[in-house]
């Protein structure tokens, strides 16, 4: 299982999200995510969380807040050997350019376009499924909250909200 950060990073009633499409073997190619990555060693969620938002944005986290955890299960009907995953999930409206950057000048990045999206376009982008059931959470500002989702070949097939 490896171990991820995904962060919702907010301003002017927008989120800042990567299209994905500079790599070609990603599982997330052509799909719009919030910003994260994967953990390197000895670093806590929260150390996680700082240096992926500094390395795809340029951005400074002042304050990040610990809003869940999602487990992935991703199989295939080929029999292969599934993917897991564990995502530590953020969100923050905190945050700084490393350089005096404004919020609006968004560098380039290795893994994709960074664009601000507006709230009520989120739904119309190309993402995956689960991402709106846990951004819906945290849209509500529920409490800390697990999440397991299964995909089978790319598609959702369970999302369960554990207490």
């Amino acid at each position: 299982m490896i171990s991820t950060t995904l962060c919702y990073i907010e301003n002017n009633n927008s989120y800042l999200m990567l299209h994905r499409t500079k790599k070609n073997k990603d599982v997330n190619k052509d799909k719009w995510i919030g910003i994260g990555g994967k953990f390197e060693n000895c670093e806590s969620p929260f150390d996680c969380v700082k240096r992926e938002v500094l390395e795809e944005t340029g951005f400074i986290l002042n304050k990040a807040e610990y809003r869940g955890l999602v487990t992935f299960v991703s199989r295939t009907s080929d029999g292969a050997e599934p993917y897991y995953e564990l995502m530590h999930l953020f969100w923050s409206n905190d945050f700084t350019g490393a350089n005096g950057q404004s919020a609006q000048v968004l560098p380039e990045c290795d893994e994709g376009e960074l664009a601000w999206i507006p709230k009520d376009k989120m739904k119309d982008l190309p993402q995956w499924e689960s991402d709106v059931l846990f951004l819906n959470l945290i849209e509500k500002n529920a409490p800390f909250f697990s999440m397991k989702v299964e995909y089978l070949d790319g598609k959702l097939v369970s999302a369960v909200q554990e207490q």
